[in-house]
């Protein structure tokens, strides 16, 4: 996996130099910007390497939560810690409704902070996988015809051959055709088989 990146959006310039040191020090590279317009004049999306936004709030020019709703639009999975000398409850219930996976004020302990950094890393990275299978349960799922996907629904849902039949008016043969066609476009072997597709297709976060 390639090495995690950590960007550190903060207008104090010692502050930035201070958690750049930090993240130095535990071999993580990280990125600063005096401010959200420069993050977003530099920022780049790498899909394949795991990345962390360390950002203040109360700046000059765009203010931390302007970036913050900036980001839920054009860069949503990009995971962001809010870091603040002037919190407040008030201030961090909105960012965490704005998506921000945590809220810490300032003075904070070092390791605190490298802590939740990695589980944030953490968290981004099975979300992503999660979305990865995601993706890959709705492209198999898209070459059921109209028919087979009502009936690989129910299937899923725990439903008997004989009761899906009942319910959309067809012969138990019938149904078993369909299921068997629907299990060979799946590549499923079992009924687990199929229950998981669906399961992992629903399992990504909003």
């Amino acid at each position: 996996m390639p090495a995690p990146l950590v960007h550190v959006v903060d207008d104090d310039l010692e502050m930035r130099e201070s958690l750049h040191m930090l993240l130095d020090s535990v071999a993580i590279d990280g990125r600063t910007y005096a401010s959200a317009d420069e993050f977003l004049s530099a920022y780049q999306e790498q899909a394949d390497r795991p990345s962390v936004l360390l950002l203040d709030v109360r700046m000059p020019g765009m203010s931390g939560m302007t970036l913050l709703k900036q980001l839920r639009s054009g860069h949503a999975s990009l995971p962001v810690i809010i870091i603040t000398g002037h919190g407040d409850i008030e201030m961090a219930v909105r960012a965490m409704k704005l998506g921000a996976r945590d809220f810490i004020t300032k003075p904070f302990s070092a390791q605190h902070l490298l802590d939740r950094i990695q589980e944030v890393l953490d968290e981004a990275a099975r979300d992503s996988d999660a979305q990865i299978r995601a993706d890959e349960a709705a492209k198999r799922l898209d070459g059921l015809t109209k028919r087979e996907r009502e009936i690989f629904e129910r299937i899923a849902s725990g439903q008997s051959n004989k009761t899906v039949a009942l319910d959309l008016g067809l012969s138990v043969r019938t149904v078993e055709t369909h299921r068997a066609r629907i299990m060979e476009k799946l590549e499923s072997k079992t009924l687990v088989d199929l229950v998981l597709l669906s399961m992992e297709r629903r399992a990504v976060k909003p």
